[in-house]
């Protein structure tokens, strides 16, 4: 990761990032999405073109996700820009995008959040800017803290560790979510309890990082919301989150009590839906948004599997759903898209590469 990062940047700023990329990108990671049974993606875009707001980039990810018929939450990102700049550009997409109060579109499928990638990129004057347009928008809060690289460059740069820095910038609150986790202390996990903040696990980027294993029962237990998220490809190959529930439920013991298939699903629906301030997402109770993930289990990979439900996870993974609906409407039927075609996705994303 030490070696990727700085890499992937330079390469990035070498091709140069555009709408057109942009949006054959987003079709690949929405359409992955709905294919392993995700109707909600939260996309945290990091990498962003010299100049400009940034409208036309989000634009074409609000585009690709609507095509297909998934919901986005589109996380307005950075990662070293100037700070200044980025709060504008992320005022500017916020109000574009989603313009009401906490920065969800009438419709539901559209969401705006905020987020500098963490305290190993961006100082304290964008988390600040970032967290005041936040503030005034109504808006929800992410980034990654406690890997390795940031707390190895935050106890280089400042002395301290990352939840220490973001607490000091204003950054932990309750409508703040930190994806990873994996080096957190007692007395951390106690302050962001206080903090109201929630967490994201991804331990499909994670574990083949070698960064370890992020102590969900504790945080569980500290009543921290926890969902479940597969990180970006660079960093995760797959992008199956019900393959990567089945890893975390895997390797929980590792740092704690062994984690349930139920408590693990919790996390990957409703667990996320409450990290990105969404209560009528991620459950199928009376009022809630009608998004439905149809499995089938009658195969014999299933045969003999008494609880079908821990079976998503124990018996098959990387299993495809056969029916996936947002909004109420199908998106995937039978196992294939409903909206786009698969091999065209592919070709158009081949061509751009």
């Amino acid at each position: 990761m030490r070696d990727w990062l700085p890499r992937m940047a330079q390469s990035y700023a070498r091709v140069g990032i555009t709408p057109v990329a942009a949006y054959a990108a987003a079709r690949v990671g929405i359409a992955e999405s709905l294919l392993s049974g995700v109707t909600t993606v939260a996309d945290h875009h990091l990498s962003w073109p010299a100049e400009g707001d940034g409208i036309d980039i989000a634009r074409a990810v609000e585009r690709a996700a609507r095509e297909l018929g998934a919901r986005v939450v589109f996380v307005r990102g950075s990662a070293g820009g100037d700070a200044e700049a980025t709060a504008a550009s992320a005022d500017a997409i916020a109000a574009e995008l989603a313009p009401a109060r906490g920065g969800v579109s009438e419709d539901g499928l559209v969401q705006v959040a905020l987020g500098p990638a963490g305290v190993h990129s961006d100082g304290e004057a964008t988390f600040r800017l970032m967290g005041d347009v936040a503030d005034d928008r109504d808006l929800r809060r992410r980034t990654q803290s406690n890997e390795q690289v940031d707390v190895e460059r935050a106890m280089r740069d400042y002395g301290r560790r990352p939840l220490e820095l973001l607490d000091e910038w204003g950054w932990l609150t309750p409508r703040t979510t930190l994806a990873h986790l994996c080096d957190v202390t007692a007395e951390e996990i106690a302050l962001l309890a206080s903090r109201g903040c929630s967490a994201t696990h991804a331990p499909g980027c994670d574990v083949p990082m070698g960064w370890g294993v992020a102590p969900v029962r504790a945080l569980l237990d500290a009543g921290i919301d926890v969902g479940l998220g597969t990180s970006g490809g660079g960093s995760n190959d797959a992008g199956h989150l019900l393959a990567d529930a089945r890893l975390a439920m895997q390797v929980s013991a590792l740092v704690g009590p062994q984690l349930s298939a139920e408590s693990v699903l919790t996390s990957a629906t409703a667990g996320s839906a409450r990290g990105l301030g969404r209560a009528e997402l991620g459950n199928l109770e009376l009022g809630a948004a009608g998004d439905i993930v149809v499995w089938d289990v009658s195969g014999v990979a299933d045969a003999g599997v008494a609880d079908p439900v821990a079976g998503l996870l124990w018996a098959h993974p990387g299993r495809r759903p056969r029916h996936v609906l947002v909004a109420g409407r199908f998106v995937v039927r039978d196992y294939r898209l409903v909206r786009a075609d698969e091999d065209e996705i592919v070709a158009a994303a081949a061509e751009i590469a």
